[in-house]
């Protein structure tokens, strides 16, 4: 008898609990938007037409309006189902990201998100080197940044404790001034600009200004970029990479960043962009860890060659006497001429560039 009674409660409870959510209203369901690209390809080309389509699947309710965001920016709003967005030309090279925010009359939104990643039109002009002269490197520099400013040459050093930054002859190899910086830094590229030094960082967030002609120390900047890695300016601007594809462009008196472009080839983004020299309107950037450096057109971040130094390290490979990657790439401003070196190398080459078929 109790289970009989039992079951009779457990069913009457099931339909007092469908009627009361039979009676309730029902959830109003979020809207779903579709993005499009067309013509459709894996990867775009700098300089590509493409479409941007926007369908918007909606259960129930009216759509109030759909907002399509490209790179967090609010380009376009509709309050139609479908529509376009139509971009003439890919003027950015990277990662587009776009946003759909799509929101009803009754307040419900949905988002919905995707990339597509545009590379460079150029394939980079192969070159490869001939050494014009040796000079003597200091081998206990730990080379970071390497500059020649009013025909005098100028080195930064990175390692704890060994950080620092050195004026030094060219013939020799001596060095001439220096300024050691405190043991938690470890240094990273350098500038010169307006008659300052400008170095950065490693991990610390953190660049110094020095003055050229004493090495007196005459500020300090934050950088939010994790790391710090190569320095330069265009007379302008610094010019800031932090070991991605990215390039920061900052101002040198408030150290805000004014913009970032990314570096990319024709088969996609360029990382590890280390050591910096801005020279005639293009910028050089050594590849960490490899025996490559590129030449970037800074206005775009095409990559428009790909310069090989392969042989430079294997030839002063000793185990006794340990070297570490190139590293430190200058060119005389008056001149033209070239000059390449690495970390711990005994020696700092003049070098020419030859074009590959």
């Amino acid at each position: 008898m109790k289970l009989k009674f039992s079951l009779l409660l457990l069913l009457v409870s099931l339909f007092v609990a469908f009627i009361s959510c039979s009676n309730s209203p029902k959830r109003s369901r979020k809207p779903v938007a579709k993005i499009s690209i067309q013509p459709k390809k894996n990867r775009y080309e700098f300089g590509d037409s493409v479409s941007i389509s926007i369908s918007i699947k909606n259960s129930d309710g009216e759509i109030k309006d759909s907002k399509l965001y490209v790179d967090n920016e609010l380009v376009q709003s509709s309050d139609q189902l479908e529509f376009n967005y139509p971009i003439d030309r890919l003027n950015e090279l990277g990662k587009y990201n776009l946003k759909v925010l799509a929101t009803k009359t009754d307040g419900v939104e949905g988002i919905t998100f995707q990339s597509f990643e545009v590379v460079s039109d150029l394939t980079p002009q192969a070159y490869g080197y001939e050494v014009v002269n040796t000079y003597p490197h200091n081998i206990k520099h730990f080379t970071q940044g390497l500059e020649i400013h009013n025909n005098e040459f100028y080195e930064s050093t990175g390692e704890k404790g060994k950080s620092g930054i050195f004026k030094f002859d060219l013939a020799t190899g001596d060095v001439l001034k220096s300024f050691d910086m405190e043991d938690q830094y470890f240094g990273e590229g350098i500038t010169i600009f307006n008659n300052k030094i400008y170095q950065l960082t490693y991990k610390a967030q953190k660049g110094f200004v020095y003055d050229l002609s004493s090495f007196a120390r005459i500020d300090s900047f934050i950088f939010s970029t994790p790391e710090g890695w190569g320095l330069a300016h265009d007379g302008t601007h610094l010019i800031k990479t932090d070991g991605s594809e990215f390039l920061h462009f900052i101002d040198p008196e408030t150290y805000e960043v004014v913009k970032k472009i990314q570096v990319y080839d024709n088969r996609g983004p360029v990382k590890y962009l280390n050591e910096l020299e801005y020279y005639q309107g293009e910028l050089y950037a050594n590849i960490y860890t490899t025996n490559y450096a590129v030449k970037i057109d800074p206005s775009t971040g095409k990559v428009l060659a790909k310069i090989n130094f392969e042989g430079l390290l294997s030839v002063l490979y000793n185990p006794d006497k340990p070297i570490d990657v190139l590293n430190g790439i200058a060119i005389h401003p008056d001149n033209g001429k070239m000059y390449i070196t690495g970390k711990l190398w005994p020696h700092l080459y003049e070098v020419k560039l030859i074009k590959k078929d």
